[in-house]
């Protein structure tokens, strides 16, 4: 599992080597205006020195159109694109097509249907990030810190790994990750002290949970 945890919605040099130190392979970092985690590509360049090499960087998207995709790739020079929005199979081919990039699509899960929908994309996207339906009222797809059913995992066959995310935290994750068994894991606000502001002692303590458990 140590092997594929991404912290996401990473802004500080900080927070990135603090994550990087506790071993994490992915690192993300949000390109979405309405989040509080939102970073430029200038903002994110810099930050890719630091991870350069030593993880998957990892650029978050939504609904992204192809300027914003193309300065992004440009800028960054990501390893994966993520797409959080409410993306087709078609338009994910079109992305990967026009980049050459790995493509990991998030989906809001609260069912089992949910689940279902995301073969849709197999051939197309590499990973599948199962994140939590957002509360009402929420302008925000995922980093709102709610979780959903973990044991629907256990009746769903993917045709792609799973990252796990939504609601995930240091008081938690063994027990996700015993019921759900994902491929990877990916957390963004369970490694903050408000939203959009991570906690450096969070994150080590949520990796040292991680590096010490094997399944």
């Amino acid at each position: 599992m140590k092997n594929n945890v991404k912290i996401c919605g990473l802004k500080t040099i900080e927070a990135v080597e603090a994550a990087l130190a506790g071993g994490a392979s992915h690192i993300g970092f949000i390109f979405f205006e309405k989040s509080p985690r939102n970073v430029s590509p200038t903002e994110a360049a810099i930050l890719r020195k630091t991870v350069a090499g030593r993880a998957k960087i990892v650029a978050v998207t939504v609904n992204a159109g192809f300027d914003r995709l193309d300065e992004i790739v440009e800028i960054v020079a990501p390893d994966i694109l993520q797409l959080h929005g409410n993306e087709t199979p078609e338009r994910a081919e079109e992305i990967k097509a026009r980049y050459g990039l790995s493509i990991m699509k998030a989906f809001a899960i609260r069912t089992l249907d949910d689940m279902q929908a995301a073969n849709q994309y197999s051939g197309t996207a590499d990973m599948l990030l199962f994140d939590a339906k957002p509360p009402k009222g929420s302008e925000l797809p995922g980093g709102n810190g709610v979780s959903f059913d973990w044991s629907l995992l256990t009746k769903f066959k993917s045709k792609s790994p799973i990252m796990l995310s939504g609601g995930l935290n240091k008081e938690n994750i063994i027990e996700a990750i015993s019921i759900a068994r994902p491929a990877g894991i990916d957390i963004s606000s369970g490694v903050e002290i408000k939203p959009g502001v991570k906690d450096i002692r969070l994150i080590s303590q949520f990796l040292s949970k991680l590096n010490n458990y094997e399944y």
